[in-house]
């Protein structure tokens, strides 16, 4: 994932950020396509599962971000989202037609980082675009600073490795291992842990998981707190976050 900016996209001599539209409405995949056209992103657009799967192994480079209609033809939203996900972490943003609970679970299951719900609101979608670029760009930020191993030591500054038993978080290098493996985690699921590292035995609220991952205000969808979470479970382990009911989320020093 390369580094982006905030605004307008390819301003400051700057490559435009590159997203991968996947929609089976020829009505929708233009006007949605124009739309971030205007606002300056290099839209490449498929009309159905396998083509996107296609488009998206067959890019000169990796899109910046891609945006999946759950309802697919050949191939659904999220069959596509988990065979990306088996090579990229690159952000995922899911396209529902109904907003329905089963579409919305199963999109973030598969890996997605986030949800609009057709008709598509421009400004809601530019917004949560925009969210999730800046996160990506945060990851690639972190992980591209100056390190202390740059400098010759041998292992990372004091304080930059935090170790939980057979968990280990480097929040600088931001590598995670899980018994002494590495994790491969998206921007969202690493920002989420970075949280919970952070304060260790302090139990965050969704609402203020939402606020400060998904920049979303007091009226976000907990769902895709508590999916991200799932995920993360399934692969730093499930007993290291624990579920406090009714409030949140405490991450086990």
């Amino acid at each position: 994932m390369r580094q982006t900016t905030d605004g307008p996209a390819g301003r400051n001599g700057e490559p435009p950020v590159r997203i991968l539209l996947v929609e089976d409405d020829e009505t929708i995949r233009k006007s949605v396509g124009m739309a971030l056209e205007r606002y300056g992103y290099a839209v490449s657009a498929a009309p159905d599962g396998l083509s996107g799967l296609e488009a998206f192994r067959d890019a000169d480079a990796e899109p910046d971000l891609l945006i999946l209609d759950v309802m697919l033809p050949h191939l659904d939203g999220i069959g596509l989202c988990r065979r990306i996900r088996e090579t990229s972490q690159a952000p995922v943003l899911m396209m529902s037609a109904r907003g329905d609970s089963l579409d919305v679970v199963a999109g973030l299951e598969a890996g997605a980082d986030d949800y609009v719900v057709k008709p598509v609101d421009t400004t809601v979608l530019l917004a949560r675009i925009r969210t999730l670029l800046r996160r990506a760009t945060f990851a690639a930020g972190l992980a591209a600073a100056p390190h202390a191993a740059d400098a010759g030591a041998d292992s990372p500054a004091d304080g930059d490795v935090l170790v939980f038993r057979d968990l280990s978080v480097d929040t600088r290098g931001l590598e995670v291992r899980a018994g002494g493996r590495p994790v491969p985690l998206t921007p969202t699921e690493l920002r989420v842990l970075l949280e919970f590292v952070a304060a260790p035995g302090i139990v965050l609220e969704r609402q203020t998981l939402l606020r400060k991952v998904w920049d979303y205000g007091w009226d976000g969808d907990s769902r895709v707190v508590d999916l991200t979470v799932q995920r993360l479970r399934k692969k730093i382990g499930a007993d290291h976050i624990e579920t406090v009911r009714g409030f949140g989320y405490k991450f086990r020093r």
